[in-house]
């Protein structure tokens, strides 16, 4: 079966050729065998074509890779929410019913675009350097007043059970 990225099967990116059949592990008598006077030849032209087709695998895998992918870019001082991972602290530390993120958490300083250290809370036993995929820019509740206007939200009236 092919590989996805080299179309190839491993078998023969390793040893150039198919598998050998019964006809051709027999022994013929004065017969030069043409295979081994070009297979230094073959199998560089091989993997240079197996080295090519890794590299527009690659490139492809990249595209699709990148269409999901959007750049996160905050400044010092923005107000944020940090995801606390379950690796980041102790074994038997971190409970499931503890909160997912905490904040808002101001940026404290920019390392680059992917990393930035925030200004954790003291209780936080943790690294205070986050990647962008664990930060959230904070946005904060409206101050306006909610009004439902369903038949169904007011449950106060008489005579209804």
């Amino acid at each position: 079966m092919t590989n996805r990225t080299t179309s190839k099967t491993p078998f023969s990116i390793v040893y150039t050729k198919p598998p050998n059949t019964v006809l051709d592990l027999s022994i013929l008598p004065k017969c030069k065998s043409q295979a081994a006077a070009t297979f230094a030849g073959d199998f560089a032209d091989m993997l240079a074509e197996v080295r090519n087709q890794i590299l527009k695998s690659n490139t492809r895998y990249k595209e699709a890779a990148d269409k999901r992918r959007r750049q996160r870019l905050f400044n010092v001082g923005d107000l944020v929410m940090v995801r606390l991972r379950r690796e980041r602290f102790p074994p038997g530390t971190y409970s499931k019913l503890s909160r997912r993120k905490i904040g808002p958490i101001p940026i404290s300083a920019k390392i680059n675009d992917n990393a930035y250290s925030v200004a954790l809370p003291a209780g936080c036993n943790t690294s205070s350097t986050f990647n962008v995929a664990d930060i959230w820019p904070y946005s904060p509740p409206d101050a306006g007043v909610i009004s439902l206007s369903s038949s169904e939200s007011s449950s106060s009236e008489h005579g209804e059970d």
